[in-house]
């Protein structure tokens, strides 16, 4: 599932195949760039911004493009076979004379100019990964709604950018609130150390091929996925409910015993709270 740490990943593939190169070949499979040809210019950069790709090219402009839950970049050697899926799923290539990166299934690409990108990702809070990277605004931008259960609020890209689905319900885990409670009511203490928490969950990962949260042999996250079967602390089974702000509805993993506040029906279940 893309998020911080993977978007970190591709681009850095990106800029390591593209970055300093002349485009050799540029072909854009969405209408609204159909006719775009890119060859020729010569590719600046590729920078992450939180969930977004920004890939700088000669002329001053910017191809833009967010993988959302299914997307991805592939980048293949002169005479490698493709492996990304199949071919009606290419939204996107950019070659040069070494290198082809193959988009797929990509849901947001665009062209603009370099000099627009903050409209794509001006709204965007502290990159949890980037040189912008703030704590204590992240921490402000979270507590400005305290009616807002935490889970909603840190994959709200607004607040802090790179937290996605799997380190919401890790972060709630480790702090040991469910992804229900109300930012108010978060402890202070708790809530002073959920920043630094989620950059270091990020940092630590952005390197890995197989995202890590537990430091256990065997075993990469606490409770993500993990439904029903035994929480690594306690042996709780770990419950999933879906949790939204009523646009789309994410499955949501947390231990009703080391995870305390409230929680909605858990699939297949009828308990309502976990304890408090």
């Amino acid at each position: 599932m893309p998020e911080g740490d993977t978007v970190w990943q591709a681009a850095r593939r990106l800029h390591d195949a593209l970055a300093g190169k002349v485009l050799t070949r540029s072909d854009f499979r969405v209408p609204r760039h159909a006719t775009a040809d890119l060859t020729g210019c010569a590719v600046l950069d590729v920078t992450p911004r939180g969930k977004h790709l920004l890939t700088r090219v000669e002329g001053g402009l910017t191809v833009h493009s967010h993988l959302r839950m299914d997307g991805s970049w592939k980048v293949f050697a002169p005479g490698q076979r493709w492996r990304g899926g199949p071919a009606h799923q290419i939204r996107v290539i950019l070659a040069t004379a070494d290198r082809t990166a193959v988009g797929y299934r990509l849901p947001v690409l665009e062209i603009l100019r370099t000099a627009d990108e903050q409209r794509v990702v001006g709204h965007l809070g502290p990159d949890l990964l980037g040189p912008d990277w703030d704590p204590v605004r992240a921490l402000g931008n979270l507590r400005a709604d305290p009616g807002r259960s935490v889970g909603e609020a840190l994959l709200d890209q607004r607040n802090l950018a790179g937290v996605g689905n799997v380190y919401k319900s890790e972060l709630c885990f480790l702090l040991g609130v469910t992804p229900w409670l109300p930012v108010g009511e978060l402890p202070a203490d708790r809530a002073a150390q959920l920043p630094a928490l989620a950059q270091k969950l990020l940092e630590a990962n952005r390197e890995r091929p197989v995202r890590r949260t537990t430091g256990l042999r065997g075993q990469d996250l606490f409770v993500y996925g993990r439904a029903p079967r035994p929480c690594l602390r306690c042996g709780t089974p770990v419950r999933v409910a879906d949790q939204g702000d009523g646009s789309r509805e994410r499955p949501t993993f947390w231990c009703p015993t080391c995870q305390a506040g409230p929680a909605p029906h858990p699939r297949g279940s009828s308990a309502t709270r976990t304890r408090s």
